[in-house]
């Protein structure tokens, strides 16, 4: 059975940093963050592989970090440099696909696995 658990949410202010955590259990070929604003569209954040290749949204890129620990299941979204904007729900999502269709443009619908989701909320 597919497990995908996050923690780490909270608020914070703007500039701030967060650490979201997914405890998983696989393996999977590709995981990564997605996240939605309230009459948003969910998004992608960051993806990794089991290639460990890594690619994140334009929006988060240079301020978020994916990582991975196998020894531990768990996935990790190091956020730092936080904005407003970055105010969402942040979901955990697991699937089988790599390479290129391994990447935070791909649409939400095309992973099968997710997790319940956690609130971050940034604030002035």
């Amino acid at each position: 059975q597919v497990q995908l658990e996050e923690s780490g949410g909270g608020s914070v202010q703007a500039g701030g940093a967060l650490r979201l955590s997914c405890a998983f259990s696989g393996p999977f070929v590709c995981m990564g963050w997605f996240r939605q604003a309230p009459g948003k569209e969910r998004e992608g954040v960051a993806t990794t592989d089991r290639y460990h290749l890594i690619a994140y949204a334009d929006s988060v890129q240079g301020r978020f970090t994916i990582s991975k620990d196998n020894s531990k299941n768990t996935l990790y979204l190091q956020m730092d440099s936080l904005k407003l904007e970055d105010t969402a729900m942040y979901y955990c999502m697991a699937g089988d696909i790599s390479g290129p269709y391994c990447h935070p443009t791909r649409h939400f619908a095309d992973f099968p696995f997710w997790g319940q989701g956690t609130q971050v909320t940034v604030s002035s």
